[in-house]
């Protein structure tokens, strides 16, 4: 899961100062978005899991929601 956060760190614009706790928590957040996302969007059945792909994108989600809500 920290993949996904490391990946979603180095592809949102503005500069992240965070420790590796933190981006494997953005990682697993990000996964648990995009899944329950997903499945509210009719993209993913109950009891499925998102993909690496949709993984990521819910990480940046949550970054810029983060980004959002910290000024």
């Amino acid at each position: 899961m920290a993949d996904r956060g490391l990946l979603a760190r180095s592809s949102h614009r503005a500069p992240i100062r965070a420790a590796i706790i933190v981006t494997i928590v953005i990682g697993i957040v990000g996964a648990v978005i995009a899944t329950y996302g997903g499945q509210a969007l009719g993209l993913y059945h109950p009891g499925e899991a998102a993909g690496f792909i949709g993984s990521v994108v819910g990480a940046v989600v949550l970054l810029v929601l983060l980004r959002l809500f910290s000024r």
